[in-house]
């Protein structure tokens, strides 16, 4: 055991933090990457009921999709947990998001440049909820590699909010990118 957790009078900070994005672009990746807990994971088999609904143009290998969340949770320092909550992407299970969001500090969206419009209905739900986050770009083999000033003009993401560039299969990435959210998340206090 470290020092800290001997403390019994001293217990970790506790923060939530939501990752969303558009279907397909990573999400369970990022909490599974991190999580030093075995993640949970609300994956169902894609059936002919999703066909037309669900575009697997830029995913043709996705045979499952989160139905509810994924839940993960990382230690960042002795006194700061993390626990991660991943949205559904697809629109249908939208009505979900209040719930997950609700007492999170902040969020990563996750973007992928070959359907950067998938993002935009998280930018503007974090956008209309006030809630900090940051824009992680996962990269996938194959896709165009840009620069997050480009991505920043092509969202129209506002300056004061971190775009970073990741791989949400590693965890050195993803560790980079929620520590970016939590310090974005501390500047965006008010003073």
């Amino acid at each position: 055991m470290k020092p800290w957790q001997k403390d019994v009078t001293r217990a970790p900070i506790a923060t939530k933090i939501v990752v969303a994005g558009g279907f397909g672009v990573g999400k369970t990746t990022l909490v599974g990457a991190v999580s030093e807990i075995r993640p949970l994971q609300t994956e169902a088999l894609m059936t002919e009921a999703s066909e037309g609904t669900d575009d697997l143009t830029a995913t043709p290998g996705k045979t499952t999709t989160t139905v509810a969340m994924d839940y993960g949770r990382i230690t960042l320092d002795d006194d700061l947990v993390l626990y991660l909550f991943g949205t559904p992407g697809q629109q249908r299970f939208w009505f979900m998001w209040d719930d997950l969001v609700r007492g999170a500090i902040g969020a990563v969206v996750l973007a992928d440049t070959r359907r950067l419009s998938d993002c935009f209905p998280a930018l503007d739900y974090f956008e209309s909820y006030g809630l900090p986050y940051v824009v992680a770009v996962n990269h996938f083999e194959g896709s165009e590699r840009f620069e997050p000033d480009d991505v920043r003009e092509a969202l129209t993401v506002p300056a004061h909010v971190p775009v970073m560039i990741m791989d949400a299969r590693r965890r050195r990435s993803v560790t980079e990118t929620l520590l970016a959210l939590c310090a974005h998340a501390i500047a965006s206090l008010p003073e």
